[in-house]
């Protein structure tokens, strides 16, 4: 590994640092000009204003912005999440008994939903001008066209309203066979599918294309080499950086797809425990939520820069 890269690689990581940086003042910043907060939410309405100042001097309400900002990125530091203000229990427990579920949706959508996106945008980018491809890219471009809530309340109406195939809400807590998981997870996977699916076949078509089109490709051509020698051999190599953004990039669309999937299917997830704390006005669970969905964004737009860098042959080489 070269100097470059080395420098590229440090530079990457520096930047997602400092993004992170800005992302929780901006977390911050919007959780504490949301209206109402969580000693108002437990006492209600009627509650008269000393009951109100003395549950806000208990939780820590009172204090200054500024104060409770530095109080709370130090605790993120040190692996501490703080207390929900409303369950009374440590946030890092309640987001580890929901953590395992989002982690399980999501990875069951992107070993679904990675192959297929990218065996159709190869297959699309090798047959271009065909009937395949403009199939493909037509059914991809209304794919996207389709928030992912409408295509879950579609899911619900004909497969478990009309057809009653499946079941309209998602219980992970008692699946004993195959066949259960299955009936679990078809329609949010379906939904999450068609949200991050359309979008990784479409970049993923023009990533290889726009290596098709480069003239090294024309005197691998030139020299005998099949076609499926051309695309395999030379072409996806130096396609593996844009098609990792892509595929980054696709996935980390799943963070916003999430929250409404798990709404909507009532999953047993974080985003789903982030909804709920929001209505409670609970502001430390919902910090630590929101900052767990961009560190997660981070991850993979990071991951995908890496990956880009160690795959250039350009800066291999240098």
């Amino acid at each position: 590994m070269n100097g470059v890269i080395v420098r590229l690689l440090v530079q990457r990581l520096a930047i997602a640092a400092l993004s992170l940086l800005a992302v929780s003042v901006i977390v911050f910043a919007i959780t504490a000009v949301l209206p109402g907060d969580a000693a108002q939410e437990q006492l209600g309405q009627d509650a008269t204003p000393e009951a109100l100042a003395a549950l806000r001097a208990k939780m820590g309400l009172d204090v200054p912005a500024p104060q409770r900002y530095w109080r709370w990125l130090s605790g993120l530091a040190r692996g501490d999440l703080g207390t929900s203000s409303t369950a009374q229990q440590p946030v890092a427990e309640l987001i580890g008994s929901r953590l395992p579920n989002s982690l399980l949706l999501a990875a069951v959508t992107a070993l679904f939903a990675v192959p297929l996106a990218l065996a159709h945008g190869i297959a699309a980018a090798v047959w271009r001008g065909s009937w395949f491809d403009r199939l493909a890219s037509t059914g991809a471009v209304a794919v996207v066209s389709v928030p992912e809530f409408l295509v879950a309340t579609l899911a619900v109406l004909i497969f478990a309203v009309q057809l009653r195939w499946l079941p309209a809400l998602s219980y992970v807590s008692d699946i004993e066979s195959i066949g259960q998981l299955l009936r679990a997870f078809a329609m949010p996977v379906l939904t999450l599918t068609c949200v991050v699916g359309a979008q990784m076949m479409r970049m993923t078509r023009a990533a290889v294309i726009d290596q098709l089109e480069a003239p090294y490709i024309e005197m691998v051509r030139l020299k005998g080499a099949s076609p499926l020698r051309t695309v395999l051999a030379h072409a996806l190599p130096n396609a593996v950086g844009p098609i990792a953004n892509a595929v980054a990039l696709s996935l980390s669309y799943l963070l916003g797809g999430v929250i409404i999937v798990e709404t909507i299917f009532n999953y047993p997830g974080i985003a789903k425990l982030m909804v709920d704390a929001v209505t409670q006005r609970d502001m430390p669970l919902v910090q630590a939520c929101a900052m767990l969905f961009c560190i997660g964004y981070l991850i993979l737009v990071t991951t995908a820069d890496i990956c880009g860098i160690l795959a250039n042959p350009r800066l291999r080489h240098r």
